[in-house]
């Protein structure tokens, strides 16, 4: 399939997303073949249908284009029958979940670092006692460990859980992040990212330096990073898809 097989609302919508998978790769927040960042389909080619964009399962991230991205529905159908990769059931599990249920929910992104999951492992969770723990404070939320995320009761308590927060630990699994656009949903992330690897390095150090909670409340009120008045992460991912398209523009095909 190519540019000309879809409408144009959609090849933007695959364009970004597909983009988005090679910031990742680039970033080294990958895990072989697995973990999921989703898009909405545009309502000029879904409907009242809900519909999203997800991953060919058995790429890696760096393999990911704009034509071979899979559309699917809720019930993780594929709806793009000449795509012949199949999809991962973990995958539309999750991200289906919280497409359905949050209106804002335009991109979900999952990852399963190293520190992500070392912080998602530990009893306290993310720590406010950092420059970016600092920001996140009362943003994140948190979902107890069930197992493999492949059984669709458990989507119900997952958005419970991640009520109007943007950003999510899953316990003992790693990090997602919910946004109403996809460079909302990467600063998110990247700002919890950037939090665990902070946190796990200084804990090798005996810990944290404490940051008393009003100065911890005031960084969460003056981070700009989030605010959509200042871009909500638009020009961090714009300097990251320049860096992208300085190596490899094939996510465009």
């Amino acid at each position: 399939m190519t540019k000309t097989d879809f409408h144009p609302d959609e090849w933007a919508a695959r364009l970004e997303l597909a983009a988005c998978y090679r910031v990742f790769a680039m970033l080294g927040w990958t895990e072989m073949i697995y973990n999921h960042i989703t898009v909405r389909v545009p309502s000029a080619v879904s409907g009242p249908d809900k519909q999203f964009l997800i991953n060919p399962f058995g790429l890696h991230y760096s393999e990911v284009t704009a034509s071979n991205l899979v559309r699917i529905n809720t019930s993780g159908e594929k709806l793009d029958s000449a795509n012949p990769h199949p999809v991962n059931p973990a995958g539309f599990t999750v991200h289906a979940a919280i497409h359905n249920a949050v209106a804002d929910a335009h991109c979900v992104m999952h990852t399963h670092t190293t520190s992500g999951m070392a912080v998602a492992c530990s009893p306290a969770g993310l720590s406010q006692h950092n420059f970016y723990g600092a920001q996140l404070l009362g943003r994140v939320a948190y979902h107890d460990f069930e197992g493999i995320t492949v059984h669709g009761e458990e989507g119900p308590r997952l958005v419970a859980n991640l009520g109007e927060k943007k950003g999510l630990v899953l316990r003992s699994h790693g990090l997602l992040s919910v946004g109403a656009t996809v460079p909302a949903a990467f600063v998110m992330l990247w700002t919890m990212q950037r939090a665990c690897d902070v946190q796990l390095a200084n804990a090798a150090l005996g810990g944290p330096m404490a940051i008393q909670d009003d100065v911890a409340e005031r960084c969460a009120r003056d981070t700009l990073q989030f605010n959509p008045a200042y871009g909500a992460g638009q020009d961090v991912f714009n300097a990251m898809l320049r860096l992208v398209d300085r190596q490899d523009t094939s996510y465009k095909s």
